[in-house]
């Protein structure tokens, strides 16, 4: 049999929290009951709000949380001749364009299209699928950002992607914790088309989320994606550039999610209470894990 081999895989923009102390810990635990690997990877593509400082912090967090790791430890901003070479080969096929429309400008779009009482689909996370270019932009606005020094995203092509491997690939899918990482795989079926065109690289972004995240996993050999359920739809989309790289489908394990009080899940981006301030405060090991019902 495989080894199994499990990442937690965070981003040092902002402190850590308990959603990602439910998520490391799920990790290291399955780990250990499959006799397997534990690496952490820094997903720090976004050099701007990751920062050194942060990454010092996130390690003592999982240090006073008792993970134990391989060493040494991946980071994304090392890689990018990877996340470039994939794209290359995403280009070659034909399946990725230049899309100039800015965030605001579908913004617009989708709102005057709304206004006028059309619906817009939206996908899985509530963003509305890109209209294309050709619905706002002139042909010599078109042409004008083109030979400029304008903004652009890459963005897939997922309405040929699919064409070209045929459907939309589902994904295994086996319990996160407990009794159930003994459950065999199940197979679950996917709606990638439902992400619309999306973005894999920016103009002055080599790669985004959903290319890095492909690519790192088969490059470090990971078997068992294990996190959060907030990310259970994008799997349709990872499924689809796996087909298209021709690279390895690991097994998916989605775990619960820690809500705050007002129901909504933990983020940084809220400022929710961090780890480092929560143990500032005096909780202790037995007092987190009963706060996220470890």
């Amino acid at each position: 049999m495989t080894e199994p081999v499990f990442r937690f895989a965070p981003s040092p923009n902002g402190h850590l929290h308990l959603g990602h102390a439910l998520s490391a810990l799920l990790n290291a635990r399955a780990a250990a009951a499959l006799r397997g690997r534990l690496l952490v990877r820094v997903e720090d593509i976004d050099q701007t709000r990751c920062t050194p400082e942060l990454e010092r912090d996130m390690f003592e967090d999982l240090a006073w949380l008792g993970l134990q790791w391989e060493k040494p430890v991946v980071r994304q901003s090392d890689c990018f001749a990877f996340y470039r070479e994939a794209l290359e080969r995403l280009q070659d096929t034909g399946l990725v364009y230049p899309a100039y429309l800015t965030r605001a400008e579908i913004k617009a779009f989708v709102n005057r299209q709304e206004a006028s009482g059309k619906s817009w689909p939206r996908d899985p996370d509530g963003a509305p699928l890109y209209p294309g270019d050709e619905a706002v932009l002139s042909e010599a606005e078109l042409r004008q950002r083109a030979a400029s020094d304008a903004s652009f995203a890459l963005r897939l092509d997922m309405k040929g992607a699919l064409e070209r491997i045929g459907a939309s690939p589902g994904w295994q899918e086996a319990g996160a914790e407990g009794a159930r990482l003994f459950e065999p795989a199940v197979t679950v079926a996917a709606d990638a088309a439902a992400w619309g065109d999306v973005v894999l690289a920016r103009k002055d972004t080599p790669t985004s989320y959903h290319l890095s995240v492909v690519v790192d996993d088969a490059r470090q050999g990971i078997t068992d994606v294990l996190r959060g359920q907030d990310l259970y739809h994008a799997t349709s989309v990872h499924r689809v550039l796996q087909e298209l790289l021709g690279l390895p489908q690991p097994v998916y394990r989605h775990h619960r999610l820690v809500m705050g009080e007002d129901g909504r899940k933990l983020s940084k981006s809220n400022s929710d209470t961090s780890l480092r301030a929560l143990r500032d405060a005096g909780m202790t090991h037995t007092q987190l894990r009963k706060r996220i019902g470890l």
